[in-house]
């Protein structure tokens, strides 16, 4: 596989995922445990296809040489396998000496039109939860047997054609806490004196940003966004320039005007924001709208002062600014990290909408106590 195919965003995997179905010929490659430190967690995913080629990363790129050997008597077996790699000291069974001091299991199973429901979720931008059997133990389930579950009105709704009452029961509280904190684990249940152990992936729709201005600064903000795995959409209010031509890496762009922007957007608590239109008037009227909107982060390019000015000329409207509206708007948008460039503009405004979509507080790694990324909790 090309370093291209391995360090495609999440987003393009499940392109890959929806195309290799159709193929038929192609195997599914995702860590399911994480026992020390890895380079991805459980839900990562890599698609292998029958020609050897593999698209997504499970790991830095030193197991997927490996994988790809596994996928080729998955392919032929027809048959999901369990694969183990213990990377915790220097004589490890693979002798790889990658030193990334953990245990790592990765599923591999076929890919077929079961896994439809997923690509189809994802496209509907809904939230869904895999739940694979790893162990049947004496469940009367077989290994690679998938259920699904998805949340409607605060309540888990599982399909799972056969699945015994009392897995599901079990599965329910655990399920839809996975799913709310978008992480995946593999847990395991005791029935009746026997263990069953399920892989619960919680596949979750990427966030939505919308990126205001036609600016050539705007580009470089919707390819980094874009490969963060956010869905960008590049809202311009010059129509001459709404093409995707001028924005290849924009997943849609739209031209509207800065008072429609509700009627022309769907802004949600999922919805992220910059506003970069370079123009007093505009920025200010569809701050506004943004305001009015349940959107998390209003991005405002441009010095303080700018936005100073936009506030003092609120005021005089008789608009104040609440508390909720203030936590909500950066400005000036990004992280302080320094460069200058268009691109460095874009890469700090990108880091500071992925650490408010992931609730996180920036600052250097080597400060941060404990693991670098967030682990389940579950009993």
């Amino acid at each position: 596989m090309t370093a291209g195919d391995w360090s495609v965003p999440e987003t393009e995997v499940m392109d890959a995922i929806d195309d290799a179905i159709d193929d038929r010929h192609a195997v599914l490659a995702t860590v399911v445990d994480v026992v020390g430190n890895a380079y991805r967690r459980p839900g990562a995913k890599m698609v292998i296809a029958e020609e050897g080629d593999g698209v997504g990363s499970i790991t830095a790129g030193c197991l997927e040489d490996e994988v790809l050997d596994i996928a080729e008597d998955v392919i032929t077996e027809g048959r999901p396998h369990v694969e183990q790699f213990d990377l915790t000291g220097d004589d490890d069974v693979w002798g790889l000496g990658v030193g990334c001091n953990g245990i790592i299991d990765i599923l591999l199973e076929p890919l077929d039109d079961s896994y439809r429901p997923v690509v189809d979720a994802y496209e509907r931008s809904d939230d869904i939860a895999v739940v694979t059997v790893l162990d049947p133990g004496e469940s009367g389930t077989r290994r690679g047997d998938r259920a699904y579950a998805t949340q409607a009105d605060g309540s888990l709704s599982f399909d799972a054609p056969d699945w015994p009452d009392w897995l599901l029961d079990a599965l329910d509280e655990p399920t839809a806490e996975l799913l709310s904190a978008e992480t995946s684990d593999t847990l395991e249940f005791e029935h009746e004196g026997e263990n069953t152990e399920v892989f619960v992936d919680a596949v979750t729709a990427p966030p939505d940003l919308v990126v205001f201005g036609s600016g050539h600064d705007v580009a470089p903000v919707a390819n980094l966004t874009s490969q963060v795995d956010f869905r960008v959409t590049v809202a311009s209010f010059r129509g001459a320039s709404a093409t995707t031509e001028r924005f290849p890496d924009a997943d849609a762009v739209v031209s509207t005007s800065p008072a429609d922007v509700q009627e022309t957007l769907d802004l949600d608590e999922k919805t992220y924001t910059i506003v970069m239109t370079h123009n007093f008037i505009d920025d200010r009227i569809v701050l506004e709208e943004l305001l009015d909107s349940p959107v998390p982060y209003v991005g405002l390019l441009g010095p303080r002062e700018r936005f100073e000015e936009i506030r003092d000329d609120l005021r005089e409207d008789g608009v104040k600014l609440t508390e909720d509206d203030l936590e909500r708007i950066f400005a000036p948008a990004g992280l302080d990290l320094g460069g200058g460039t268009p691109f460095h503009i874009a890469q700090s405004i990108a880091a500071e909408v992925t650490a408010i979509r992931y609730g996180r507080e920036p600052k250097h790694l080597t400060e941060r106590e404990g693991h670098i990324h967030e682990r389940p909790s579950l009993e």
